[in-house]
């Protein structure tokens, strides 16, 4: 009865030991999927925010020249004429040619 007795201990604590490296293992698995998908969402945070850059610089780019062609079809005076402007006044008020 004895032996029955303590093999029964041995049994339950062997069992629980058992089940706790089964946890652990388990643990460790999740913790490694969790920090690999972690590191994915941030790989993806940054494609994302580059793309969104880039395209950024592209729209502000195709705006650019639109404005450039709706001022030339208009026929506005840009910054350059207005400063070119500036300085033929400026010398024609000094008496210069």
């Amino acid at each position: 009865m004895k032996e029955k007795l303590e093999q029964l201990l041995y049994f339950g604590l062997g069992s629980a030991l058992m089940a706790k490296e089964k946890i652990e293992k388990a643990g460790e698995s999740t913790k490694g999927l969790r920090e690999e998908s972690d590191r994915k969402a941030r790989e993806f945070f940054g494609q994302a925010v580059a793309k969104g850059s880039e395209e950024r610089e592209q729209l502000k780019g195709s705006i650019k020249e639109l404005l450039k062609e709706a001022i030339e079809e208009l026929g506005l005076a840009t910054r350059a004429d207005m400063d070119e402007l500036r300085e033929e006044l400026a010398r024609l008020r000094r008496g210069e040619s």
